[in-house]
């Protein structure tokens, strides 16, 4: 610490420690009264040091993408196995910024236009297929595998027709889809493959992490995943060409790969002759990319930053709470439980259950009976999306009847195991599901709740 007390160096150590205080002060730990205390489904997971990033960051006043997002793109890209980590403002944008980035004439001939197909699973989260429609591609959708609740890979390669160009799903609740199958597959057709691991950070596959094995992979870092920045995402990058794509769609489209505040990185900024422009055009104003501004901000990069010293052990306490709800109910026969997609070793993001036809109760029974009592549940994600009002009458293949997403629609649901959750709290979801398996209470339904 400074010696003089009103140094700026002195009066950030003064205000680390408050925010400390204050941090114990405000968010107290408090104890679990089942029944009344909520168990959510997800949530952050954080303690003074995030908090003393934060301010930490916002002392700088450098409001844009700065040092905490050097720092942390530079320590995420290995823990991934990915070449490099580039953060945007959410795994929405993520995922839009990796299509985007194949649709780039800078590919030549690998670029993706419009009307090529991409392959997609029916179930699963929208904005893993929003970007398709908003390029003007095409979905393939594939039919789930309701064990694993990824693609049915059996349907895989009947997907694959004269135009289907690339591969973009993801590791749905944190369980790798068979990537040896999917990476085979697009290397004999000469596919590109987009990873969503928007739930699955620290998933591996046989040893290697979910989201190095495509040439493109997506997170998300909204509070509900496993690190969180309050809003963010990421693109992890394994092709070096794709690396300046990213950046340029993610950076207004423009040509200049100068970081905020730089310029000049070049050495040539009013050297370059690019499209019709005059020579010498400053190269900060040239686009190459119909792009965007999707940077995030320094603050988030900062809580960032902050939780990655916790990400070994949120990962092992979700395995950990995966593991108690599944012996805890495993021998439920009414229930039919998500399993572990063989040769990988899921970082589950939640619980997945579905209830069996003949269970003598449905879905909302089971999940009216669960909230009531605080238990917090959600749907998996869209269901089957092509029954969702925004996809209808949208162009499309669908490869499999559908019944298994159909299936997952109407029967499917998922429950919390995220690091906030106790051993006390998951016993108790454990002893309520089995106390309604016992005796199901039947919900009041209204008769106009499908209008």
């Amino acid at each position: 610490m400074h010696p003089d007390p009103e140094h700026p160096d002195a009066l950030r150590h003064e205000i680390a420690a408050l925010v400390a205080r204050y941090q114990d002060a405000a968010f107290p730990r408090a104890s679990f009264e089942p029944g009344v205390t909520p168990v959510p489904v997800s949530g952050k997971v954080f303690d003074a040091s995030e908090m003393q990033h934060l301010v930490d960051a916002s002392l700088d006043f450098w409001l844009t993408t700065g040092r905490f997002a050097d720092e942390f793109e530079t320590r995420f890209a290995p823990i991934m196995g990915a070449g490099r980590a580039l953060l945007c403002n959410s795994g929405s944008s993520a995922n839009l910024l990796a299509l985007s980035a194949l649709t780039s004439p800078q590919l030549g001939e690998r670029a993706l236009r419009p009307g090529d197909e991409v392959i997609t699973c029916a179930s699963g989260f929208p904005t893993t297929v929003n970007p398709i429609y908003q390029l003007g591609l095409v979905p393939v959708f594939v039919d789930v595998d309701p064990g694993t609740l990824d693609a049915d890979l059996d349907l895989l390669a009947q997907a694959v027709g004269p135009r289907t160009r690339a591969v973009m799903m993801a590791h749905t609740l944190g369980n790798p889809f068979d990537l040896d199958v999917v990476t085979d597959l697009c290397k004999r057709h000469g596919m590109w493959l987009i990873e969503d691991t928007c739930d699955a950070v620290g998933a591996m596959w046989r040893g290697r992490p979910a989201g190095s094995f495509g040439a493109l992979g997506t997170v998300s870092f909204y509070p509900a995943h496993h690190v969180t920045m309050g809003e963010g995402g990421c693109v992890l990058v394994n092709e070096p060409k794709l690396e300046r794509i990213v950046e340029s769609f993610r950076d207004w489209g423009r040509d200049c790969w100068c970081a905020p505040g730089m310029e000049n990185t070049c050495g040539r900024r009013f050297g370059w002759h690019l499209g019709e422009l005059p020579f010498g055009y400053d190269h900060k104003y040239v686009y190459s990319h119909l792009g965007y501004n999707l940077k995030l901000t320094d603050m988030q990069a900062a809580v960032g930053v902050a939780q990655l010293a916790k990400l070994d052990g949120f990962v092992a306490a979700r395995r950990r709470s995966w593991a108690r709800l599944h012996d805890g109910l495993c021998d439920v026969q009414e229930l039919a439980l998500t399993h572990a997609t063989p040769g990988s070793d899921p970082s589950w993001f939640g619980f997945a259950m579905s209830v069996r036809p003949d269970a003598g109760f449905d879905r909302y029974d089971l999940v009216t009976y669960l909230e009531s009592r605080r238990i917090a549940t959600r749907l998996v994600f869209g269901g089957n999306l092509l029954r969702q009002p925004a996809y209808l009458g949208r162009p499309h293949r669908a490869v499999g009847t559908m019944v298994n997403a159909d299936a997952v629609a109407e029967r499917s649901f998922w429950i919390g195991c995220y690091p906030g959750l106790t051993d006390e709290m998951l016993d108790y979801v454990i002893e309520t599901i089995r106390s309604f398996v016992r005796a199901p209470v039947h919900a009041p339904r209204r008769d106009a709740r499908a209008s």
